[in-house]
């Protein structure tokens, strides 16, 4: 089969690795000191929400997991494109402490995935911003294990220079998405914008 699919020029795609998650917290020391960015203390998961009882019972079960034991609050977001995203604001901008953060995002992504969801999964993001107002978002790509930066303008635009550079920045930190088609827009996404 592997010389079939070499021939035909497919690749196999690569497995998610949540535990890529855990990178982040290097990341974030990395761009505080490289670039002055610091977490916003914000994170959120989007996934593709499937009909049915079991899906609604299991996103009840995991904002009852992240907000019990005054855990970070934990609200529920639908976007244009019917993603939902689960946001998690831990409160803290410290880079730090975005370990609790990482921690919240990737026990809602190991959730949905062990519940048979690990499809729905698209992909789950942090905020930074620096004291100049800059923002951009560390997003993770569920289905292929990369990260890459986004960062949005005024009008639908992006800072090409600033992701470019953010990329470089946390290279040793992270698995950046090599192929730049597929760094593409959350525009408005829950958590990148406060």
């Amino acid at each position: 089969m592997s010389f079939l699919r070499a021939l035909l020029g497919r690749s196999k795609p690569a497995k998610p690795d949540l535990d890529r998650l855990f990178g982040l917290p290097s990341a974030a020391v990395t761009l505080d000191a490289a670039a002055g960015f610091t977490p916003t203390g914000t994170g959120s998961v989007a996934f593709r929400a499937a009909e049915g009882r079991a899906f609604a019972d299991l996103e009840k079960e995991i904002t009852a997991l992240l907000d019990a034991d005054n855990g970070p609050p934990v609200e529920q977001q639908r976007d244009e494109y019917g993603y939902t995203w689960l946001v998690v604001r831990s409160g803290s901008t410290d880079s730090m402490d975005i370990s609790d953060l990482v921690t919240d995002l990737h026990a809602v992504n190991s959730s949905l995935e062990h519940a048979g969801f690990g499809p729905s999964l698209l992909c789950s993001l942090v905020g930074f911003s620096d004291d100049s107002g800059r923002r951009f978002a560390l997003v993770y790509l569920y289905k292929r294990g990369t990260f890459y930066p986004f960062a949005p303008q005024p009008g639908q635009r992006r800072d090409n220079a600033l992701e470019l550079q953010m990329a470089a920045y946390v290279g040793n930190d992270l698995q950046v998405e090599e192929d730049k088609s597929r760094w593409f827009p959350v525009y408005g996404a829950p958590g990148l914008t406060g």
